[in-house]
């Protein structure tokens, strides 16, 4: 079962804690020891290159490279076995909690989430949930918001 899959429960392996589920996203080390504390700390340290290629199995990597990070810092980071930068690891987390509170909402059903974060949506300026939240922290705010609004039952 794919992590994904996982988030409608029939597999009951799924993380309680967001930052247990976004750390799996991001495939960090003992991701269900994560609490919030901990997971802000690791995004301020640096996030390694592997969170990169582990976020880019669930969106592609075309997304991760060039959208969220350029493919020369990725490479450099890597050459170099250095974390990547605040700035970098932070926008790889905010992207990280948008697919978990779509994977939330929409029960694991990957095709759905997929549909949801790829289509351009009209309360987002015509702009897919992926591209807003990849272009800023408030960009990610937005698409949260409006799963929000979805969930609380507000017509979309």
């Amino acid at each position: 079962m794919s992590l994904i899959e996982s988030y409608g429960g029939t597999g009951g392996g799924m993380a309680t804690s967001q930052p247990a589920r976004i750390g799996a996203l991001l495939g960090l080390d003992a991701p269900t020891q994560l609490d919030d504390v901990g997971l802000a700390a690791r995004v301020a340290e640096g996030l390694l290159p592997a969170s990169a290629d582990a976020l880019g199995r669930f969106v592609g990597m075309p997304f991760v490279l060039g959208s969220l990070i350029p493919e020369a810092t990725l490479r450099r980071a890597r050459k170099g076995s250095k974390p990547l930068s605040r700035q970098m690891s932070e926008r790889l987390y905010e992207v990280s909690r948008v697919i978990d509170a779509a994977g939330l909402s929409f029960h694991g059903d990957g095709e759905a989430m997929t549909r949801f974060l790829e289509r351009p949506h009209a309360l987002l300026g015509g702009r897919s949930p992926l591209d807003m939240a990849q272009s800023s922290s408030a960009g990610a705010d937005a698409v949260m918001n409006l799963i929000r609004r979805a969930d609380a039952g507000v017509a979309l």
